[in-house]
């Protein structure tokens, strides 16, 4: 089997991995927050919180906001990983003259 058809193969699967839960399954997709909130109102219906949000921003912005930290931690990471390979292959090229 050719690189092509491989790749093309991979490209399909990961295509299909994607839509087919979203066609086939029926679910609410909701975040931990409110699922941890439902929990603790079902134990202790008089539970108030602490404290209140600053300010109150629509999940959109909230979902926008998680990803942009997923984002900068992985670039991070990323930064970290290469400039420490990078390093070590470095000395390795040094050493071998």
């Amino acid at each position: 089997m050719s690189n092509r058809w491989k790749n093309g193969l991979m490209l399909l699967v990961v295509i299909l991995l994607v839509i087919l839960p979203l066609l086939l399954v029926n679910g609410e997709f909701g975040g931990a927050d409110d699922a941890a909130e439902g929990v603790i109102t079902e134990i202790n219906p008089d539970y108030k919180p602490w404290f209140k949000p600053l300010i109150e921003l629509p999940g959109e912005t909230e979902s926008m906001l998680f990803a942009l930290q997923a984002a900068i931690g992985a670039g991070v990471i990323g930064y970290t990983l290469g400039l420490l390979k990078g390093k070590q292959g470095g000395t390795k090229q040094h050493s071998s003259k």
